[in-house]
């Protein structure tokens, strides 16, 4: 874990540094997913098949990638009855979120007399990867199929590791309505899901986490589909001064390290006594974790601890550009409200970045890797597509005419001219 004093003279330049540490991926990893790839495209099903056998140690046949409604029933009636009922308190919160997204259809005309417009339509089919290796993931299920089904998706087809199903994740499945799902991972479930594999229809376009294999697969498909985000290791940073519990903001701080041993939490504080409270009681929280191998590889390497006003953390925020930030201040909005670049905000001291996570009802598909510069989390938006509509008679053509005709000849396009000029009076 790194300490920062923001008033010493080198801090712009170490924690710049610091951010920018490389945490990506093996270089053989582009070029075995390119590889797999490419057999998929050639090979199909064959290929499929083989490298589930050869990655995942599972023979399955063309017969049996697909789990049959039988099986994904009796998969979420083996969910305990608390969680399938958490599921659907989450379901019904993450539907109603996101149908206030909806956009509507327009229509008008200008004062030349054309007509313009655009209307919204839903993708045909969507691919859902839900990862199932560290652990089981219904609340992925629900962030990235319950958005594709509010705005109208007609095909989702979800793939996830083979091997035992966790109930959680069926239940999940069941909730938000998926009857197509693949006993398929990796960078070859990806390249199924683009260019199809036997029983496995292509889609439009392939959203949801994965390791670094299937988040290279993703780039290297992207144009052939669509693709949501390439995920990077989860962030959080969480500004928080000294009247927080300690133990309070270090469990923030660990509900992200205990992702993965590259994902990142940084405290930003004007408190020196109160950030050293907080990394005794990681510290302490460490040897009670489950996961606390991974999170204390997370916070040792990439953590970080930052001395600043806190009238300064706006700007440092927008520097990080996280995934999650919290502000667990008295006043949050008056520092919230100056941050331009994260992908969720969460305000006050009872507003833990977990909850966004699971029921309080915004997406938790987030952009990662300082992408919230320039990118959103996932939302309705991921799943429908804008078509523009023009409309002109006789007389607004006319006003649009002259203009086209002199664009189009200085741009070297004479029959754009012509199409325009043939049609004048």
């Amino acid at each position: 874990m790194r300490r920062f004093l923001a008033s010493d003279p080198g801090f712009d330049t170490a924690f710049d540094a610091f951010l920018n540490e490389r945490r990506g991926s093996p270089p053989d990893v582009d070029a075995a997913a390119a590889q797999v790839i490419e057999a998929i495209r050639t090979e199909g099903v064959a290929a499929l098949l083989r490298y589930t056998r050869q990655f995942d140690k599972v023979e399955l046949t063309e017969a049996t990638l697909g789990l049959t409604q039988d099986e994904i029933e009796a998969g979420a009636d083996a969910c305990p009855e608390d969680v399938r009922a958490a599921i659907a308190f989450a379901a019904d919160r993450i539907r109603r979120y996101h149908e206030r997204q909806r956009p509507s259809d327009q229509r008008f005309t200008d004062d030349a007399g054309v007509e313009l417009g655009w209307r919204w339509t839903a993708l045909d089919s969507v691919g859902v990867y839900v990862p199932g290796g560290r652990a089981a993931y219904p609340s992925t299920v629900l962030m990235n199929v319950v958005p594709a089904r509010v705005a109208g998706v007609g095909r989702i087809a979800m793939v996830t590791p083979p091997g035992r199903l966790q109930p959680a994740v069926m239940a999940a499945a069941r909730e938000a309505g998926v009857t197509e799902i693949w006993r398929v991972g990796g960078a070859q479930a990806v390249a199924a899901l683009a260019h199809g594999a036997g029983p496995i229809r292509p889609v439009d376009k392939i959203v949801g986490p994965g390791n670094a294999y299937v988040t290279a697969a993703k780039r290297r498909l992207y144009g052939v589909v669509g693709i949501d985000a390439l995920a990077g290791p989860s962030e959080i940073v969480v500004v928080a001064d000294g009247q927080n519990d300690p133990d309070w903001i270090a469990a923030d701080l660990l509900s992200q390290a205990e992702h993965d041993p590259d994902a990142q939490s940084i405290l930003i504080t004007d408190d020196a006594a109160f950030a050293e409270a907080v990394c005794g009681a990681v510290e302490r929280q460490l040897k009670t974790l489950a996961t606390g191998e991974d999170a204390a590889a997370s916070w040792r390497d990439h953590g970080a601890v930052v001395i600043a006003p806190l009238d300064a953390s706006p700007g440092l925020v927008d520097r990080i550009a996280p995934e999650h930030v919290e502000f667990a201040v008295e006043e949050p909005e008056r520092l919230a409200d100056r941050v331009r670049h994260a992908g969720a905000i969460f305000l006050g001291r009872y507003a833990p970045e977990a909850i966004g996570d699971y029921v309080a009802g915004s997406n938790h598909v987030l952009p990662t890797s300082r992408a919230a510069r320039f990118s959103s989390g996932l939302s309705i938006y991921d799943f429908i597509k804008r078509t523009s509509i023009v409309k002109c008679g006789p007389a607004a053509f006319e006003a649009l005419a002259g203009a086209t005709v002199a664009l189009a000849e200085i741009e070297g396009l004479p029959a754009h001219a012509r199409s325009a000029a043939i049609r004048r009076n």
